[in-house]
Order: C-alpha cells, then sequence, then structure tokens
C-alpha cells in the first residue's frame, strides 16, 4: 500500500512538473468597444436653437443647483458621457467678449496636465454659427469644448466630460467616436 501511495505521489508530480506553461505577466486588455451606427434626430430644445443628435444620446435639461433654464445635458449612457451645453443671451451682462474670454479659460485650465491644446475654428456663414473647438491632449478631465454663436444675439458652449478617471489611451477610441457626433451637432445648429 505504501508502495502504491509512494508511486501515485511521484506520478502526480511528474505530470504536473512537465507542463510547459509560460508564467510570463499578460499585458491588461481593455473591453472590445461595440459601436452604434450612426443616426442623427432632430431635437427641438424649448430655447432658441435646436441641432441634431445621435439616436444613442439622450438630451435632458441641467437641474444642478446653478443651471440656467436653457442648459441642457447630452448623455451618451453607452459610453458614460456626458457633454454639457451651456446658452447665453448676448447683451449687457453677457457680452460676446466676455463669454468668448470664458469659454478660453476654461478650455485652457488644463493646461498644467494637458500635453497640447489646439482650436480649430468653426464656421457656417449659412446657419450664422461661428465659433473654436478646443481639442485638448492628454490624461486631462475635459477633452474637447467648444464654443459657437450668432456674434450677436446667441451663445452655445459645450464640454465633454467622461465619468470616468481620465486615461486618453483608453477613452480614445471612444473620444474620436463622440466628437464626430459633436461635429454634425455643431453643423446643424441654428438659432431662432
Amino acid at each position: 500500500m505504501r508502495r502504491n501511495l509512494l508511486i501515485l505521489i511521484l506520478l502526480v508530480i511528474n505530470v504536473t512538473a512537465c507542463t510547459n506553461q509560460d508564467y510570463s505577466p499578460k499585458p491588461r486588455g481593455f473591453h472590445r468597444i461595440l459601436f452604434p451606427e450612426k443616426r442623427y434626430i432632430q431635437t427641438e430644445t424649448g430655447c432658441p436653437f435646436r441641432f441634431e443628435i445621435p439616436n444613442y444620446s439622450q438630451l435632458q435639461t441641467d437641474k444642478s443647483n446653478n443651471a440656467e433654464p436653457c442648459w441642457k445635458n447630452l448623455d451618451f449612457p453607452q459610453f458614460n458621457a456626458r457633454l454639457h451645453i451651456s446658452y447665453f443671451k448676448i447683451g449687457l451682462n453677457s457680452t460676446l467678449e466676455q463669454l468668448r474670454e470664458d469659454a478660453r479659460t476654461f478650455a485652457f485650465k488644463h493646461t498644467a496636465i494637458a500635453s497640447s491644446i489646439t482650436q480649430k475654428e468653426i464656421r457656417q456663414p449659412e446657419n450664422n454659427v461661428y465659433g473654436l473647438e478646443y481639442h485638448i491632449q492628454g490624461n486631462t478631465a475635459s477633452n474637447y469644448q467648444f464654443f459657437l454663436s450668432d456674434n450677436s444675439k446667441h451663445y452655445l458652449r459645450g464640454a465633454l466630460y467622461f465619468n470616468e478617471k481620465p486615461h486618453l489611451d483608453s477613452i480614445q477610441p471612444v473620444l474620436d467616436f463622440i466628437e464626430k457626433d459633436i461635429s454634425h451637432l455643431i453643423m446643424t445648429t441654428k438659432w431662432f
């Protein structure tokens, strides 16, 4: 009986010792991201502007304590992202220059962490829409911001945030996908 037990132990040791497994650590992987087909719907905001949004997003009125009546949130639930949209009527209390400088200040608050910030002019004379896009590279809270105006009465500002710790290398595919949706929103913005 002792002999059988010894043979069995040696056999188990021999079988387990002879496996040729690689025990080196594997690189960390990320989940595969499935992007929906891009389809857009016209939305009525109840405010003096409208635009088209993706059918996989949800436009809601901003319910935060300091929100103005025409502040909106465009949520992308599948990607855990939100585009904060703020509307201001240009006037004595909110001049176009003040609002433009506020947009610039908000974008450049990320300078300490950003690797670069690029600006791109928005010009759509057919819709009377002008403004700037800010592309902010690096592990910042917001990687994309913009403002739009008709240069006389209307001003609209947007800032995209992900509800995740910022790691640009992991969110970059989603950021690129959503930026195309925001570009479409900008291209379809109309004042009234």
